[in-house]
């Protein structure tokens, strides 16, 4: 008779099953960036049509007021009453603009089709997000249970709860903003951090280390992870914000070329001013949050080790990238640091949270060495 499985079996089995969602969840959302390319075709190939329509509307009107007037002066010089007139051909003029609203409306359903295309592979991949996160969050409830703690005690642990607070951050954000064009990545993310531990760091169920066993780990280690989840939506956000800047400001040269001006799914974004304001707000939160990480990080490190401080890496990492967050909203709110400037200190503060839980957890030795890893 085969064994049962253990509740960390289990919980390995969920994860996985979070992972391929997850997956799946981002196959969604390319497709729907795909659509959001046709949809921004087919809108500038009906606004061009609409133009053509329009211009040629107003020729055949000049024309047929030129023919009308030509027709009069004829007619009056040979002395035709003027009743006998044809007047200007109207109908003719009538017809072109039927035809252009006939454009326009068949460009119009065109459009309409490919939005419910668009909404349709948004909501499939909104959806998939949604039991992504359920099986994920079953995965990391089964293996606290398995431990008998808080599953915050090795990277596969910290990732594992890292993925799960920027998925929920992302879902619950989708409440009050149509954040979707930002599913690929959040997707992406989730399937390369959960997936990448889960074959990287995955060890057994341990005991927690001594220094761990205090109720700072669980206010500690959830809000950095909370305050993680909101630099990851300004990251991607300032992402986008350097590609859709990019894109506006070549469109504005008379000789750019369409593919210069960068991806089309672009045309159908909020503007490089809207995603730099919605990225400024949610940096602002994720700040908030980790200056209570550090603060107490230090609390924590005073009831462990006698000292609030003592330069140990983990603790100089979590520093600087305070500092270069808090550099970020200083320089835009009071420098004007606006535009590529804002969003390229936003992505490298960010790349100094992922160096922070990656390299520094991994690679360097010192107090915070709870990687769980073989040495």
């Amino acid at each position: 008779m085969p064994n049962a499985l253990s509740l960390d079996d289990v919980s390995v089995l969920l994860i996985w099953t979070a992972v391929v969602l997850y997956a799946l969840a981002f196959i969604a959302y390319a497709l729907d960036l795909g659509a959001r390319s046709a949809a921004a075709v087919d809108t500038k190939d009906a606004a061009a049509r609409g133009a053509t329509s329009r211009k040629r509307e107003l020729v055949g009107a000049a024309a047929g007021a030129g023919t009308a007037t030509g027709s009069v002066s004829i007619e009056f010089g040979d002395a035709v009453t003027p009743t006998t007139a044809a007047p200007p051909n109207r109908t003719a003029g009538t017809g072109r603009a039927g035809a252009g609203r006939a454009g326009s409306v068949e460009g119009g359903a065109k459009d309409g089709a490919s939005t419910t295309k668009r909404f349709v592979m948004a909501r499939i991949g909104t959806s998939l997000m949604v039991l992504a996160f359920v099986m994920h969050l079953a995965g990391t409830i089964t293996r606290g249970i398995a431990a008998g703690r808080v599953p915050w005690s090795n990277m596969y642990e910290f990732a594992m709860t890292g993925t799960l607070m920027i998925v929920l951050v992302y879902l619950v954000v989708l409440i009050r903003y149509d954040l979707r064009f930002l599913g690929t990545l959040i997707s992406g993310l989730a399937v390369v951090l959960l997936g990448g531990s889960a074959v990287t760091f995955y060890v057994q169920v341990v005991p927690l280390a001594d220094p761990l066993r205090s109720v700072w780990l669980v206010i500690h280690v959830f809000v950095a992870s909370l305050s993680t989840a909101f630099f990851a939506l300004a990251f991607g956000l300032s992402v986008l914000q350097l590609m859709q800047s990019r894109r506006e400001r070549l469109a504005l040269l008379p000789d750019s070329k369409p593919l210069a001006r960068g991806l089309r799914f672009l045309r159908t974004l909020p503007g490089a001013d809207v995603l730099e304001s919605l990225a400024y707000r949610f940096a602002i939160i994720g700040f908030a949050f980790w200056t209570f990480t550090l603060i107490a990080g230090s609390i924590w490190a005073q009831d462990a080790w006698g000292r609030y401080w003592g330069f140990d890496t983990k603790e100089v990492w979590t520093f600087v990238i305070w500092v270069l967050y808090a550099g970020y909203i200083h320089a835009r709110a009071t420098r004007g640091w606006r535009g590529t400037r804002s969003a390229w200190l936003a992505i490298i503060a960010y790349a100094a949270v992922v160096f922070n839980f990656s390299i520094v957890n991994v690679f360097f030795k010192g107090l915070h060495a709870y990687s769980g890893l073989p040495q």
